[in-house]
């Protein structure tokens, strides 16, 4: 299993209250997100655990690509991959700060 770790500038953070949210689910070609507040503002930190290997580029790319587009400041995002391709994961990335910054019934 293999981890990375990324800490990158937020342009905006994150709307809502919520103190939490889980999306996906860890299985062959998908993942699941889990989605925390915390830390700066200004700051997204990202944590990968993923059983595959040589794709740290692209894995960079693509989370550097989400916070840039995305209010993902004051978030932590830990990810457990099985085996996602790059658009699964922005898609549930999307999901998981969508259900975050939602009100709560």
């Amino acid at each position: 299993m293999q981890r990375l770790h990324y800490d990158l500038a937020a342009p905006r953070a994150a709307s809502g209250t919520r103190p939490m949210a889980l999306v996906g689910v860890v299985a062959s070609g998908n993942l699941e997100v889990l989605a925390e507040r915390k830390g700066s503002a200004d700051r997204c930190t990202v944590e990968i655990f993923t059983p595959v290997r040589g794709f740290d580029a692209l894995w960079s790319a693509v989370i550097a690509d989400f916070v840039e587009r995305r209010d993902a400041g004051g978030l932590h995002l830990s990810i457990n991959d099985g085996g996602a391709r790059p658009d699964t994961v922005t898609l549930r990335l999307a999901q998981a700060v969508r259900v975050i910054e939602a009100e709560e019934a």
